[in-house]
C-alpha cells in the first residue's frame, strides 16, 4: 500500500497495491499489522459501516463529541467526493478541511483520525461506500458540521442541490459547533 499525507497532516490518502488480470482485480482493503507499520499507527477498529446513496446525497458532516471516532473510508461502488474538517481547536489546521475523490476504480481510502467532522456527496449514479470505525455509535454523541458553512468553504463537487437528510439540513456552523481541544 502507498500512505500519502493530505494537505491536514494528519487524513491519510492510502492506494492500496491492486492485482488486476483478465479476471478481474484482488486487493487486501485492510491488513492490521501493514497498516500501523506504513502509517505509524496504532489503531484498533470496533465496528464496519456500509450505505448506499443515489446521485448528488450528501451525508455530513458528521463527528462524535464524547466518543470520538476515527474512520478509515472507502467507496465499494460508484465515486464519492470524502471530505474530512479539523475541529480541534488547538491544530494550526482548525476549520480546514481536505477533499479527494474515492471511487470503486480507483480503490483509494481516506484515513480521518479521531477530532475531525466526515461527510460525502454522491458523484455517481449509485454509490456504496464502506467505513472502520475506532469507537461504536452513539446517538447521543453524535454531532453534525453544516455541510455549506462559508467559514469552512468546502467546494462540493455536486450536479445541482444537495439530497440531505433533516438532521444533516441544520447541522451548526464552526461558530456554533461543539468542538475538540
Amino acid at each position: 500500500m502507498n500512505v500519502e499525507t493530505t494537505a491536514i497532516p494528519d487524513v491519510l490518502l492510502i492506494t492500496p497495491k491492486v492485482f488486476a488480470d483478465a479476471r478481474g482485480f484482488f486487493y487486501e482493503s485492510y491488513n492490521h499489522q501493514a497498516f500501523g507499520e506504513k502509517t505509524g499507527l496504532n489503531i484498533t477498529f470496533v465496528q464496519d459501516n456500509h450505505s448506499r446513496s443515489q446521485k448528488n446525497v450528501l451525508r455530513g458532516l458528521h463527528y462524535q463529541i464524547g466518543k470520538p471516532q476515527g474512520k478509515l473510508v472507502r467507496a465499494l461502488v460508484g465515486t464519492i467526493q470524502d471530505v474530512a474538517v479539523d475541529l480541534r481547536q488547538s491544530s494550526p489546521t482548525f476549520g480546514k478541511s481536505v477533499s479527494y475523490i474515492l471511487s470503486s476504480e480507483n480503490h483509494q481510502q481516506l484515513w480521518i483520525p479521531v477530532g475531525f467532522a466526515h461527510g460525502f456527496a454522491v458523484l455517481s449514479d449509485i454509490a456504496e461506500v464502506a467505513y472502520k470505525t475506532t469507537d461504536y455509535y452513539a446517538p447521543s454523541e453524535e454531532r453534525c458540521l453544516l455541510w455549506e458553512d462559508p467559514d469552512v468553504a468546502i467546494a462540493w463537487q455536486l450536479d445541482g442541490q444537495p439530497i440531505l437528510s433533516p438532521k444533516d439540513a441544520v447541522g451548526k456552523s464552526l461558530k456554533e459547533a461543539e468542538l475538540f481541544v
